[in-house]
């Protein structure tokens, strides 16, 4: 009887999440008039387009690395087809939904716990990932921020006048976690919970990892930027990464959210703000909205034959 309920439960958050995509979908469409959709992406060269959908699915290739460095992180193997997707179809949610607690960390349970990984395990994995994808921003921001400081805008109210403070802070903490790495053996204890340092080679293959997917991420919305646009990817990459940070420490008003506003912020002065939009539009379709289709086609499939099994094995005691 417990097993059965067990069996019903897990069924029923997996249908759960199914039908959280769907809504997520609905509002995607909901937001924007399908003739605008349509006009972004028409406006849009086929050969950019075609070029952000590669970078996009190769994008989403490097993030399952996330986890399959996660396992080998906690010393546990898990076949690389299982890994890649849960990783898949979980980024796809939490990138898409968002409050990745309660979807890409809901759904990396609901895949890893049915294939006998323990709740701590995963949770590892997890916490492990997590902190890896913010290394990689760290390391890439860090540098381009030293390298080519942006001014900030007005707008975002930082006690900063360019970006380089926030570079050097960036890289002090990579600095930090590399040194760490290769002197602090022993675990550490942060509010309760212990915190193991990797060795140097995985910390390194992290940032490694991490700086490739935010890499990849910046070029899909570079390749549909308007091709008139007088800036290079090294400058745009710049402009991305700031908005990312934005979106996290700042509250900027606006209804297009933080990392819309400041994209609009900074090129507007190159560009119209109806093309940039446009591109962002057609950004948010391909990195996002295509890969929660699939994901959510991917899940439901899942959970058929899940179901499947489980009835024929219900059905044999």
């Amino acid at each position: 009887m417990l097993k059965k309920l067990q069996i019903n439960f897990s069924t029923l958050f997996g249908l759960s999440l199914l039908v959280l995509s769907l809504w997520a979908i609905a509002n995607e469409l909901h937001e924007y008039n399908y003739r605008d959709i349509l006009n972004s992406l028409a406006a849009i060269p086929k050969s950019r387009l075609s070029w952000s959908i590669w970078l996009t699915i190769l994008g989403y290739l490097v993030m399952i690395g996330y986890d399959i460095l996660g396992f080998s992180y906690i010393n546990r193997s898990l076949s690389w087809n299982k890994i890649g997707l849960t990783s898949f179809i979980s980024s796809a949610f939490s990138n898409t939904i968002g409050f990745a607690l309660l979807t890409g960390s809901a759904i990396r349970y609901r895949f890893y716990s049915s294939w006998g990984v323990s709740a701590v395990a995963i949770a590892q994995v997890i916490a492990f990932a997590n902190f890896t994808f913010w290394l990689g921003m760290f390391a890439v921001a860090g540098c381009l921020f030293l390298i080519n400081p942006l001014k900030i805008p007005t707008q975002l109210h930082l006690p900063f006048v360019t970006v380089r403070p926030i570079g050097v802070i960036f890289l002090l903490l990579v600095a930090g976690y590399l040194v760490g790495s290769i002197f602090v053996k022993q675990p550490l204890i942060i509010r309760g919970q212990e915190f193991r340092f990797p060795d140097f080679k995985i910390s390194l293959i992290q940032i490694a990892i991490s700086s490739l997917d935010w890499i990849l991420a910046a070029a899909v919305l570079y390749a549909v930027l308007p091709s008139n646009i007088s800036l290079s990817y090294l400058d745009f990459l710049g402009i991305y990464l700031l908005a990312m940070f934005a979106g996290v420490v700042s509250n900027v008003p606006g209804g297009l959210g933080v990392f819309e506003t400041i994209i609009l912020l900074i090129l507007s002065s190159k560009v119209s703000a109806a093309a940039i939009l446009g591109s962002m539009l057609a950004y948010r379709g391909v990195y996002y909205f295509l890969p929660l289709l699939v994901a959510s086609g991917l899940l439901g499939l899942y959970e058929i034959i899940f179901r499947t099994r489980n009835l024929k094995n219900i059905n044999k005691l």
